[in-house]
């Protein structure tokens, strides 16, 4: 168990090192965040959990992006892959959909999104790019409150 976290913590740094850096990410990144932190979860939870779970929330990304799609062409009219949205993230969205039960993937969801928004409103001067590395970011939350989760376990992601 010990080596399928380090795992993790190694590819979600390289995610936030690149998507900071370059606003790239090499592909195979994602689907192995996918397998890493679905292998977790499926160890820490029970199977007919783990299926609802995974197909819940990637449901709800699937809904989110949908309804992103609509407002990136209805009221921004800006290309929505180009400009608006990467596919990195997209596949990132996917990757930690498969990580955690559906309302501890919602709420940490929302809250790493909060946190990319306050990340990149302090870092944005220093940056030489005008979008903000989302993948990055949200892996950055992510890495933090597993570590910290962790470390002092206080409480089980998989119970919620």
């Amino acid at each position: 168990m010990l080596f399928l976290k380090a795992l993790i913590i190694i590819t979600l740094g390289f995610i936030l090192i690149q998507d900071h850096k370059n606003r790239e990410v090499y592909w195979f990144l994602f689907p192995g965040i996918m397998l890493l932190l679905g292998l977790l979860h499926y160890y820490n939870s029970l199977l007919i959990n783990f299926s609802i779970s995974i197909i819940t929330n990637l449901l709800f990304v699937f809904v989110l992006l949908c309804i992103l799609y609509l407002y990136t062409i209805i009221k921004i009219k800006k290309p929505f892959f180009k400009e608006v949205f990467g596919i990195g993230d997209v596949l990132f969205f996917t990757g930690i959909a498969v990580a955690f039960p559906t309302i501890t993937f919602i709420i940490i969801f929302v809250f790493s999104i909060l946190f990319s928004i306050l990340v990149w409103a302090i870092l944005k001067r220093k940056s030489e790019y005008q979008t903000i590395p989302l993948a990055g970011y949200m892996s950055l939350f992510l890495l933090l409150l597993l570590v910290g989760n962790w470390s002092s376990n206080i409480i089980n992601l998989y119970l919620i």
